[in-house]
């Protein structure tokens, strides 16, 4: 297992750009995107093969695909410490004219961003499609995605999950965000969805189980199984558990800040509890 220290000292300073991006616009979704750090983080500097530069054909490399897309905060802010774009860009956060929308989007040329994600339920099946596209170029590298558990409540991805299996897309790895909230509440309460794991593994795929979502070694223990279960006929699911707010004591284990953007009080006291490790933007 790789030293973490450098991936946890990145997830604090993503932790801060969330809050700063969020707050200065009175605009965002916090909660999400500091429930999904540790993994990003993960998977960009320690999981996924990067090539150098960035081009939408992507042969060569790892793909990643970011389907929950409002949950833009933490993926402009781990693409942007990755050296996809400068980081004091960060600063146009949801300002009219800015490449770094509410929603990612394609139009401006983002480097790292491969799909415009503001509706829910689609990254799967754009995902599957690049994902095809690999194989037929005998490109042997993998495509992540990541979704939200209240976003399969969208019907689409069900006839992506059939199609991954039926065609054997087995180059592929769609994480799902299992934190349990959406933004009008618990999804259990919202809409019950039953075992996700036992409806994945009806339609054919593969399911890995990352119990502590927020721990970074878990999370790379995690994806590694995920990746060493590719290349064997069946598309693959890792669910991540996290807790939506993590980092940040009093936006856990609620989904009031799924969209809520912090005041000058509580933005003070979130960066107080995530001390600044590599520098603020």
């Amino acid at each position: 297992m790789p030293n973490t220290k450098h991936l946890e000292d990145l997830t604090i300073q993503v932790r801060r750009d969330i809050l700063r991006m969020v707050h200065k616009v009175n605009s965002g979704h916090p909660g999400g995107s500091l429930g999904c750090t540790e993994f990003l983080v993960s998977l960009y500097n320690e999981i996924m093969v990067r090539k150098e530069g960035f081009d939408m054909d992507g042969i060569g490399e790892d793909l990643f695909f970011l389907s929950n897309g409002h949950i833009s905060p933490v993926f402009y802010s781990v693409i942007s410490r990755a050296g996809y774009f400068p980081v004091e860009e960060l600063n146009t956060f949801r300002l009219l004219n800015s490449r770094l929308q509410g929603h990612p989007t394609t139009h401006e040329g983002l480097p790292g961003v491969r799909i415009a994600s503001g509706s829910l339920g689609q990254g799967m099946s754009v995902a599957l499609g690049a994902a095809q596209a690999k194989k037929l170029n005998r490109d042997n590298h993998l495509v992540y995605t990541l979704h939200g558990d209240g976003e399969l409540q969208e019907g689409q991805n069900w006839e992506a999950i059939m199609y991954a299996a039926g065609k054997k897309v087995d180059n592929i790895i769609c994480t799902i965000d299992l934190n349990g909230q959406q933004i009008d509440g618990a999804t259990d309460e919202v809409l019950p969805m039953g075992s996700i794991k036992a409806k994945f593994e009806a339609f054919g795929w593969v399911v890995i189980d990352i119990e502590e979502g927020n721990n970074i070694e878990a999370i790379l223990k995690g994806m590694a199984k995920a990746k060493s279960n590719t290349g064997k006929g069946k598309p693959v699911c890792v669910l991540l558990k996290t807790m939506m707010g993590n980092g940040v004591d009093f936006m856990m284990h609620t989904h009031a800040w799924h969209g809520k953007a912090p005041n000058d009080e509580q933005l003070a006291k979130g960066l107080a509890q995530n001390p600044e490790t590599l520098g603020d933007y």
